[in-house]
């Protein structure tokens, strides 16, 4: 089958970057289709837009799979679709319910790619047998993303909505279109170690076998359950202190190194990665060669690769990207203590995220000093240089490239910008 990839250059604000190639899950999002898709697909071809692709091979009679590079969707989803489309011997376009909960209150917000067909909501994804040509008479497939609600933690009622606590919506057959920084934190936290974590607790809890070959693990390496290597995997050449404390489900890179004292609960960690003492990590995503000084805390967070969060310092529900740091003693924030809708950027400017707690975001190459306070679903953009001031230690406001400390430096201390706005040079 062939793949046909239509490219999406809208840049992702505030990293300044396409989608396609910023990490989710630890990989470029590019690479993570190419092998989500590679038991699938035996050729692919890639083109600018829509009209450009139809031109090119309208022609042709060959199955295809036709999708934007700007999307995220696991082996579940794909497993499906594919069969399911296969197996109607018709051109499909892929569709969730309106009010599937995942879809609603999760994929749909900040997202505007998807088309509108009465209650469906029509995904950038098609399977054609006899070529693109098809896509015009493309039916939908309608997927059930098999959502379950589960919830944050035990918070006090004042962090809950009028409708009830505070939940997340985790499907099980994952699918986003990434077009927000809020959609990073989505695809990792939420539909990533989080969903992960439940997927495995439902396996256990219906497969007995698979239970039976945990506890056994268990037995063998005089561990508790979920510090087996059933569910801890580990790569090589990784050295681990012995009073660390690391629960399942985690995956551990190669060549990594995690201090004494250090907790880590249900997170992914690359390659490269230098964990020291007391740093407590929970449902986050460290990206390879980052490094964590002591007592640095990271909950629902994800560090893109070669970052670094210094000792004391705390991020919830956060996104930072690619070769940043971040300074000692830094708080980013993720409840309004007023109550006030959480907005953040998209396609159209600030829009309503849906959420009641989020962090804030950090671009690439960034160096952000100690002791800042950033408020909740904040944004810095990437090449910022940000230091702490009287009048700036809370950052209330999106801070943009221009308003970076750097410039006053320059002529002394040339600091480079590698991530220019779209169009830009």
């Amino acid at each position: 089958m062939r793949r046909v990839i239509i490219t999406e250059n809208t840049y992702i604000h505030p990293f300044n970057e396409p989608a396609r190639d910023l990490r989710v899950l630890n990989k470029p999002l590019w690479l993570h289709q190419r092998d989500i898709l590679s038991p699938y697909t035996t050729e692919e071809r890639e083109y600018p837009d829509w009209d450009i692709a139809q031109r090119a091979e309208g022609h042709e009679k060959v199955e295809a799979l036709a999708h934007r590079d700007n999307l995220f969707f696991n082996k579940a989803l794909i497993d499906e679709f594919i069969t399911r489309a296969r197996a109607a011997h018709q051109p499909v376009r892929l569709a969730f319910r309106a009010d599937d909960p995942a879809v609603a209150a999760h994929m749909l917000p900040l997202a505007h790619s998807f088309q509108r067909q009465g209650d469906l909501a029509l995904a950038e994804m098609w399977y054609l047998p006899q070529g693109i040509s098809q896509s015009f008479v493309a039916k939908p497939l309608v997927i059930d993303t098999e959502s379950r609600e589960i919830g944050y933690y035990h918070v006090p009622p004042y962090m809950a909505t009028e409708t009830g606590d505070l939940v997340y919506q985790l499907p099980r057959k994952a699918f986003v279109s990434l077009e927000s920084w809020i959609h990073v934190f989505i695809i990792d936290v939420l539909f990533g170690v989080f969903a992960r974590g439940i997927i495995t607790e439902e396996k256990v809890d219906r497969d007995w076998r698979f239970k039976l070959r945990i506890l056994f693990r268990a037995i063998l390496e005089q561990r508790q359950v979920l510090d087996t290597s059933e569910v801890v995997q580990v790569g090589s050449n990784v050295n681990i202190d012995p009073t660390a404390m690391i629960h399942g489900m985690t995956t551990i890179g190669s060549n990594v190194t995690i201090g004494p004292g250090v907790v880590i609960d249900n997170c992914i960690i690359g390659n490269n990665v230098n964990i020291t003492q007391g740093c407590q990590l929970m449902l986050s995503v460290v990206g390879d060669g980052c490094f964590l000084p002591f007592r640095a805390s990271l909950f629902m967070t994800t560090l893109m690769e070669r970052s670094m969060v210094a000792q004391n310092t705390c991020l919830q529900l956060c996104v930072v990207g690619r070769d940043s740091f971040i300074g000692a003693g830094s708080t980013f924030t993720d409840f309004n203590v007023v109550p006030a809708p959480l907005r953040a950027y998209g396609k159209q400017g600030l829009e309503e995220t849906g959420m009641i707690v989020l962090g804030g975001c950090v671009g690439h190459h960034c160096r952000l000093s100690s002791g800042l306070y950033l408020m909740p679903a904040r944004t810095i953009e990437s090449d910022v240089v940000l230091l702490a001031k009287d009048d700036r230690s809370f950052i209330h406001n999106n801070v943009a490239y221009e308003e970076s400390d750097h410039h006053q430096f320059t002529s002394k201390y040339p600091y480079p910008r590698l991530y220019p706005r779209q169009g830009e040079q």
